[in-house]
């Protein structure tokens, strides 16, 4: 749901631009990029400036993380973090040296993760798909039947993945 209160369609062109500024620049066609920009830019400046501000320092972010599976050295992942860094501290708002900050916190799990590759997004998966399942049962009075029920979920039989015989 938007802020409207309502769901996007096809043609609906607030909800085509929300989508697109989730997705990476790079995974985006450029015949799509270049008119997001455009009407973002159609907007008022008031309302544009923070969302374009915000989408580029989303894409900064996603320089560094692209070196993940690639085995870069450290020096390279470092040089890519402290440009985000000094990027974020440039324009002087609020927001962004906050995620900076966060970054920073993080900065040792972060490089972990791209030099290694390994994350925790299986359990992250799986605990999604548990709370989701709970949500929908509104919670369970039965212990077991709960341990059974979470458990179909987060197989990949129960989720649909395989075939049955």
């Amino acid at each position: 749901m938007t802020c409207r209160g309502r769901r996007g369609r096809k043609g609906d062109r607030e909800w085509e631009l929300r989508n697109r500024l989730t997705r990476s620049a790079t995974a985006t066609p450029a015949r799509l990029h270049d008119p997001m920009v455009d009407d973002l830019k159609a907007l008022p400046k008031k309302i544009s400036a923070p969302i374009l501000t915000a989408w580029n320092y989303k894409e900064d972010l996603m320089d560094p993380l692209a070196l993940t599976h690639t085995h870069p050295p450290r020096a390279e992942i470092y040089r890519r973090l402290e440009r985000f860094y000094g990027s974020c501290a440039a324009p002087g708002l609020p927001e962004l040296e906050r995620l900076a900050q966060t970054i920073s916190t993080w900065r040792n799990e972060i490089i972990a993760g791209i030099t290694t590759g390994i994350s925790n997004t299986g359990s992250e998966g799986h605990n999604r798909v548990i709370k989701n399942d709970a949500r929908c049962a509104y919670g369970y009075r039965n212990p077991v039947n709960q341990r059974v029920r979470t458990r179909l979920a987060t197989t990949r039989r129960g989720r649909g993945c395989l075939k049955h015989a």
